[in-house]
């Protein structure tokens, strides 16, 4: 008989708080903030870049990668988005870091 996995409350509420985070709260401020982005997908990008401290695909392996971030780096990436939410963050300086990181990544090596 195949085992019944039961889900973990407190990692569903952390993806639940990453989604209305990168979903609702960041884009509702990014004009008004002038942020360099919008998007939803743009902001996990930024978040899970900077907890990952690299591109962030070089460490989670599934997709969407939220749900396959370890519980740790996804903490992480919350806090930094909460942070930018209240202003404690510099969005756009982790922005630039993370195209950085990408830009680095995609140089021939050589």
């Amino acid at each position: 008989m195949p085992r019944r996995t039961v889900p973990d409350p407190t990692r569903a509420a952390l993806e639940q708080s990453w989604l209305t985070l990168t979903r609702e709260t960041l884009p509702a401020l990014a004009a008004a903030r002038e942020w360099p982005v919008n998007a939803d997908h743009c902001f996990q990008r930024i978040l899970l870049d900077a907890a990952c401290e690299g591109v962030w695909y070089d460490r989670i392996a599934g997709r969407p990668a939220y749900a396959f971030a370890p519980t740790d780096l996804l903490t992480a990436a919350v806090a930094l988005g909460e942070a930018a939410a209240v202003g404690t963050a510099d969005l756009p300086a982790l922005n630039a870091r993370s195209l950085a990181w990408r830009r680095a990544r995609s140089q021939p090596k050589g």
